[in-house]
């Protein structure tokens, strides 16, 4: 018998996903060198956004060379990494003959390198062939290391990545796969390159590490092994969050985020995601804003939307995020948890709503640029629209997870709330 794909998440047997090697701490990053040396690296293929002034990607250029192994930059990958990305640096790959590829940046940079190692590992199929669970038939991707320069992406710990199918303007599509085959080799988190991300990059990134561990907490999949891992997450999370925004070179805060990020990967990598990430995903498609400033414009509209499936789970959420709620019924601290996470945005200067993002207020603005020319440099906040991003998150790989049940009437008024609304 068939089973259908809403079967899949209630089935009884579930699947643990396993992580990468990795290495975390301060300094860990002087090690790249003498690592990809290790794992056979002649020639590699460092792919990035750019981190332009930053001075990290002639660091560790230096350090990659040092070792005696070549290095081919390749700072095209944009935010939210497009196809066409993944593609172009599968080409370029096999015209420098490399043998590897090392990844540093946020999960753009991650995502777009396990793309391109799909591409180059199926003989130059179109990335968006991949879209899905497991659709490799190559087990033998080349060797890649992900070095983070935030504490947010998790894409160096898991078994999943995220591609913006760009063929069709009319309907752009933010797909997400899933494959153990599109494992890093080596995950590297050192917080020291963590004190150059700007501030908003900071406070994005972490509401994008509250989503990756909220969301496998209150997971249809309900799946033990990832839920300690998620709990501890959300509490370092409250705790060095603030700081890590406001005083960017507090070790202490930086080491808290990086371990939160870490370990909330291991939560998502086997207990899912829900309909935050699909939110993120479809606004992404449709207006390319910053993964993680979605999720955080998205988190408190989710969690109030799925309150009623989930009361007991947010209610052990709200002590996590440092609310008393000992003189609090169940109910009365599931809310809490939801205002503690409206007060955290309030504190982080997140936009109160989509419809509030523009070019003064959104540093990274890639609106109506490139292959989104034309659709200007605001977001589109009309009942068209948000039916469209409705549709889009019905789509997702990530919505089938999500503790309540979802449809495209059900889901409206949160997206309305999260394009207009404020609290």
């Amino acid at each position: 018998m068939a089973i259908e794909l809403n079967q899949i998440w209630d089935f009884p047997i579930k699947e643990f996903h396993p992580f990468p090697k990795a290495k975390l701490g301060v300094g860990a990053h002087d090690m790249l060198g003498v690592e990809a040396k290790e794992l056979g690296m002649t020639r590699v293929l460092l792919m990035t956004t750019g981190l332009r002034g930053s001075g990290i990607i002639e660091e560790l250029t230096g350090k990659i060379e040092y070792q005696g192994v070549d290095v081919v930059l390749f700072d095209e990958v944009q935010s939210n990494p497009k196809d066409t990305n993944a593609m172009d640096a599968a080409a370029r790959y096999q015209s420098e003959k490399c043998d590897g590829i090392i990844s540093v940046g946020g999960g753009s940079s991650h995502d777009a390198a396990k793309g391109a190692r799909m591409v180059i590992a199926h003989d130059g199929r179109n990335i968006n062939e991949f879209e899905g669970f497991s659709k490799a038939t190559n087990k033998e991707n080349p060797k890649h290391i992900a070095v983070s320069t935030t504490a947010g992406t998790g894409s160096e710990t898991s078994w999943a990545y995220v591609i913006t199918d760009t063929s069709d303007m009319d309907k752009p599509h933010k797909w997400v796969a899933f494959d153990d085959t599109c494992l890093v080799d080596l995950a590297m988190d050192d917080p020291l390159l963590y004190y150059s991300c700007p501030q908003e990059f900071t406070a994005y990134c972490g509401f994008d590490v509250l989503a990756h561990a909220s969301e496998p907490y209150v997971s249809r999949l309900d799946f033990a092994p990832s839920l300690g891992n998620a709990k501890y997450s959300i509490e370092l999370i409250a705790k060095h969050l603030p700081t890590a925004v406001y005083d960017p070179h507090n070790l202490e805060a930086r080491t808290g985020m990086m371990h939160a990020q870490y370990i909330a990967a291991q939560a998502f990598n086997s207990g899912g995601l829900g309909q935050i990430h699909s939110m993120s995903h479809a606004v992404s498609a449709y207006f390319d804003l910053h993964h993680g400033l979605n999720n955080a414009i998205a988190l408190p509209r989710v969690w109030e939307y799925n309150l009623p499936a989930r009361y007991e789970r947010f209610a052990e959420i709200a002590p996590l995020m440092g609310v008393d709620t000992r003189n609090m019924t169940t109910v009365q601290a599931a809310d809490a948890a939801v205002e503690a996470a409206i007060r955290l945005s309030k504190d982080l200067g997140i936009p109160d709503n989509f419809g509030s993002v523009h070019p003064d207020t959104y540093q990274k603005n890639r609106m109506n640029t490139g292959k989104y020319e034309g659709r200007g440099s605001s977001i589109d906040t009309s009942d068209e629209m948000i039916r469209t991003i409705s549709e889009h998150m019905m789509e997702d790989w990530c919505t089938p997870a999500n503790p309540r049940e979802c449809t495209v009437e059900s889901q409206i008024p949160m997206i309305r709330h999260a394009m207009t609304g404020s609290y």
